[in-house]
């Protein structure tokens, strides 16, 4: 697993009604520090729904730009690192090698998969097109959000290890599927609930669930 490129974007208008986004990232070189709410020099618009220790820092694999180009050819000039909104495109992993709280070594930071993205209208306009949050949720390639655990500095190039894994039962591909469509079993839910490396917010929901 090797991070392939490292990007930060700042608040700036998007689409034709100029709405502010962080959405649009642009690559960094060199080292990058890493705090608790995510990369240095990184910005988000709305705090209420991006950004917070949970969702500190997006992760997305690599390999998922040739599927989207060869499912959406009048979008390839546009796939390009970053083209998601994520901070660290990572080569050698996907969402299928995941498990929900899984801790990655990388460089001197240690990071931990806590929850899937969702993609809202910002994503849309980001592409320029209004189908591709909805694209995104069919296909499942979500991303990851990290939290950060030990502070430190990444950059491109740097190996990626997997230096725990808290819940293997926690597949990562049924995570992002119980948040897009609500299909948890009261199992799960319970799974969920106590799993001390999900997001708070997913945890908060699966208790509430299962009370009724």
């Amino acid at each position: 697993m090797r991070l392939a490129s490292v990007q930060i974007g700042r608040i700036v208008p998007l689409g034709p009604d100029g709405v502010p986004s962080g959405i649009v990232k642009h690559p960094v070189d060199g080292p990058v520090a890493v705090g608790p709410l995510g990369l240095e020099g990184d910005e988000q618009a709305d705090l209420s729904v991006h950004g917070g220790p949970d969702k500190a820092v997006y992760g997305y694999a690599a390999s998922h730009y040739a599927r989207w180009a060869g499912e959406h050819p009048h979008l390839a000039e546009r796939l390009e690192p970053g083209a998601f909104g994520e901070n660290l495109t990572i080569e050698g992993l996907e969402e299928a090698d995941l498990c929900v709280g899984d801790v990655h070594l990388i460089g001197t930071a240690r990071l931990q998969v806590c929850q899937p993205r969702q993609p809202c209208f910002k994503f849309a306009l980001r592409l320029g097109d209004p189908r591709a949050p909805k694209a995104m949720v069919r296909s499942g390639r979500s991303g990851w959000y990290y939290r950060v655990l030990t502070p430190g500095t990444l950059q491109a190039g740097d190996t990626i290890e997997r230096i725990e894994r808290p819940h293997p039962d926690l597949a990562f591909p049924r995570m992002v599927e119980i948040v897009n469509f609500g299909t948890a079993t009261p199992e799960e839910l319970g799974a969920i609930g106590a799993a001390a490396g999900v997001a708070g917010w997913l945890r908060a929901q699966a208790r509430a669930a299962l009370r009724g």
